[in-house]
């Protein structure tokens, strides 16, 4: 009897090993934490989801569970006037961006889990409304993701804006086999829209018979990272792989080799993944295919990455330029030296702070996360109190 329980423990933990899998190169490093260190801009946010500057001093800060705060000099209110969002596991309140043009147009940006029948099930849903004062007024929905379901899982939900367009993330929502690859149908997509909601009719699939005409790619999971690259058109987007296989994905304007939008535009989840099922087993056997983008880079194991910025003020030595990821997962703050869009160099930084939901570069040029049950926080460059106190 010891000798069938010694081998079923042995057996265990074969498959268990047969089952790891290996780091992705290039393999993190450990940054130097001397460097740099904490300032807490506010508390007291459970799930400080999406984090966008009103201005140097003024911050609106979305907390998951349907808060969304005005946080200045370290004091956090309540806005007034939120839409109604299902709050669940994945679900709630989600991301916020402000208008490049808020100081004439007072306008701002909003994702939910939104329900069409006022009931538990619920889809991605894009709103703008006006902000004045501690209040939304003008509340419209721009887009409402379609069916609703009652998983909890994979809303995306990130938003990104320029002066002309909004552009917003809607993940599968557990759907893997039914939404990403199916253009008739929204989830796991990258969409764009003009700013006041109307669909451009340049977007890649306007004139596809059928499909969702707002639609920017598509082949994706859950995407909750998203800001423009270095290139002119281009847009860097994370999304959540499976177990292992988290993704940062090129999502390009146009390709000028490859003109057929059903070829430059999907990004193969399922069809093609670097991950597993969460059991172990395998759901493709693909890593690439011919008529899908493959990721500027994946994470095996997966990170859960969560929020994005590039950075480029100078304030922090030698760090302009560089991607910085949250990790949900392993809890620290990801620092990424890119070569082009070749990811060169991977360091840790902030190691065990906590689940970093959201990072953001503020209007002074430094760097912002949000931090889950512990509120907003500024990274400040230990330099620059050495400085202040030789002034002094």
């Amino acid at each position: 009897m010891k000798n069938t329980h010694f081998y079923l423990i042995l057996i265990s933990l074969c498959t268990s090993f047969s089952c790891a899998q290996s780091e992705n190169p290039p393999f993190i490093e450990l940054g130097d934490e001397s460097k740099i260190y904490l300032e807490k801009i506010v508390d007291g946010i459970d799930i400080p989801w999406g984090i966008s500057f009103i201005n140097e001093n003024e911050i609106l800060v979305t907390d998951k569970k349907g808060i969304l705060y005005h946080v200045k000099d370290n004091t956090k209110t309540p806005v007034k006037g939120i839409p109604k969002v299902v709050e669940n596991r994945q679900g709630g309140l989600l991301d916020i961006e402000v208008d490049k043009d808020f100081e004439n147009n007072r306008r701002i940006f909003l994702t939910t889990s939104n329900s069409s029948s006022n009931s538990k099930e619920s889809n991605t849903a894009l709103y703008s409304a006006d902000y004045n004062d501690f209040k939304i007024s003008n509340l419209k929905l721009l887009y409402k993701a379609t069916p609703d379901s009652d998983q909890y899982r994979h809303y995306g939900g990130k938003i990104l804006l320029d002066e002309k367009y909004v552009y917003f993330t809607v993940g599968d929502r557990a759907g893997r086999d039914i939404y990403p690859q199916d253009l008739t149908k929204d989830g796991g997509k990258l969409y764009r829209l003009y700013l006041d909601g109307s669909i451009p009719k340049d977007n890649p699939f306007y004139n596809m018979k059928n499909a969702k005409k707002a639609i920017w790619s598509y082949g994706h999971r859950n995407p909750q990272g998203i800001i423009f690259g270095n290139e002119p058109g281009n847009i860097i987007v994370h999304e959540h792989g499976p177990r292992g296989g988290d993704e940062i994905n090129i999502i390009r304007e146009r390709d000028s080799i490859r003109e057929e939008p059903l070829l430059t535009r999907n990004y193969g989840w399922p069809i093609v993944s670097n991950g597993i099922n969460y059991n172990g087993t395998s759901f493709t056997d693909l890593t690439s295919l011919e008529g899908t983008e493959s990721p500027a880079y994946f994470w095996t194991p997966s990170i859960a990455p969560s929020g994005m910025t590039m950075l480029t003020s100078d304030i922090y030595d030698e760090w302009e330029g560089n991607l910085f990821i949250g990790s949900l997962r392993f809890r620290y703050l990801e620092r990424i030296e890119l070569i082009g869009n070749y990811v060169y160099k991977r360091e840790k930084l902030l190691d065990r702070v906590g689940r970093v939901r959201e990072v953001v570069q503020g209007p002074d040029g430094y760097l912002y996360v949000g931090i889950e049950k512990k509120g907003i926080f500024k990274i400040i460059p230990s330099k620059v109190y050495i400085k202040n106190d030789i002034v002094e």
